[in-house]
């Protein structure tokens, strides 16, 4: 076997300016396709981080049913058996009760539709950073004050500033109509436009008493210490509420939207690298081709003095093996480089490309990842394809005849 490695690589460099080229090839392969996946889920994982820190939260404890038809009715207690089970729970290191109800908010002669949220501040900084978006005035420090904070495209809307009182009209748990006069002491921007026009952020007591809740909420907002451990932690909560009529949900069944746009992103961006690998597979195949091609005749001898046929092949076999490796080796290691600079240094955008970024909910920058998964599953694709490119070549070998090859020229 070494004999066959050492004839390899002398093989390998009998043409130095094709092995050079091909690996080379290989090279910036391998590189790009981790420095890109490297900058996709690096991206993907800090606008999700800032999509569920922002207000959604890891993982929701529902009402069955909440999510595909929220409603006032599918709403559930807090009781102390519940607070245990999420105290205990692995992975779970915060958690805060909220009430959605949907009403009108009325400023002198303007009025318009608001989603109203109500929450515990103290609690609330466990699980978001809602709170740190505020963009002037200040947040209501108690649960059960008059005081509100409203989406800053609200609050321009209603021609209101903040000091001003507003009227908030919604149907209660009972069907009641109730309305209280509320003092707007701050505004928030979320960087969603649509949750900016018409959010109303109020205490969770303040609310309950307006919708004659009773101490009902709508969710339980749960903070979880990784993305990756999700899955894990939402499955075990699963099994010990899920008789208690209630479930846990992941950020991407509370955001399906968020995971699809994801997931488009995902597709594209490996079609793209694809698309580049399949290239140099190409490179790779003519490389080997032409190698194989002008040693015919040294094969043909090979084969007539006794040489066996497989090991013609496992020769060449070897040859593409190694060839790949250096453009792997050198790939991964410039792509390591790549990766851990834009870990350090995010790239941010600014100016409109920011504003659009923002109008979507992203975060206007773009961050790596050096996940050994990242490199493992980028150099195990471009190794199969090499090998695969090497194919039709191997098999010419395989058929050639001795009398032929020392024919061929």
């Amino acid at each position: 076997m070494s004999l066959l490695f050492k004839l390899a690589w002398r093989n390998l460099w009998r043409n130095k300016r094709r092995s050079i080229i091909t690996i080379l090839a290989i090279f910036f392969a391998a590189m790009l396709s981790i420095a890109m996946r490297g900058l996709q889920i690096g991206t993907y994982a800090v606008n999700i981080e800032n999509a569920v820190s922002l207000f959604s939260g890891y993982a929701q404890i529902q009402k069955s049913g909440f999510k595909e038809n929220p409603s006032l009715r599918k709403t559930f207690y807090l009781t102390e058996e519940l607070i245990q089970i999420l105290n205990s729970a692995p992975h779970v290191n915060g958690f805060a009760p909220r009430v959605y109800a949907d009403g009108l908010v009325s400023y002198k002669e303007n009025s318009y539709g608001s989603a109203i949220f109500g929450l515990v501040p103290q609690k609330e900084r466990k699980v978001s950073v809602l709170m740190d978006r505020i963009n002037s005035g200040a947040f209501f420090a108690s649960d059960s004050t008059n005081e509100i904070v409203v989406g800053y495209k609200l609050l321009d809307n209603l021609n209101a500033n903040i000091g001003d009182r507003i009227v908030v009209l919604s149907q209660g748990f009972d069907g009641t109509l109730g309305n209280m006069i509320f003092e707007i002491v701050g505004t928030i921007k979320t960087g969603t436009t649509d949750l900016d026009a018409m959010a109303v952020f109020m205490g969770l007591s303040t609310l309950q008493e307006l919708l004659a809740m009773n101490g009902r909420i709508s969710v339980i907002t749960v903070s979880i210490d990784d993305l990756e451990v999700i899955p894990e932690a939402t499955k075990k909560l699963n099994g010990t509420i899920r008789e208690k009529g209630l479930v846990a949900l992941t950020w991407e069944e509370v955001m399906p939207e968020l995971k699809q746009m994801i997931e488009l992103d995902n597709v594209s961006g490996i079609l793209t690298l694809a698309i580049l690998v399949i290239v140099v597979a190409f490179g790779i195949l003519n490389t080997v081709l032409m190698s194989v091609t002008e040693r015919f005749r040294e094969f043909g001898v090979s084969l007539a003095v006794g040489m066996p046929q497989f090991s013609l092949v496992k020769l060449v076999l070897v040859e593409t093996f190694l060839m790949t490796i250096l453009g792997l080796v050198i790939g991964n290691i410039a792509a390591a480089g790549i990766n851990y600079y834009i870990v350090q240094n995010p790239i941010v955008f600014g100016g409109d490309i920011a504003d659009l970024y923002q109008e979507y909910g992203f975060l206007p920058r773009m961050e790596s990842s050096v996940k050994l998964s990242i490199f493992f599953n980028s150099t195990v694709a471009i190794l199969i394809i090499s090998l695969l490119s090497s194919v039709y070549p191997l098999v010419k070998v395989y058929l050639l005849e001795p009398l032929k090859g020392i024919r061929y020229t």
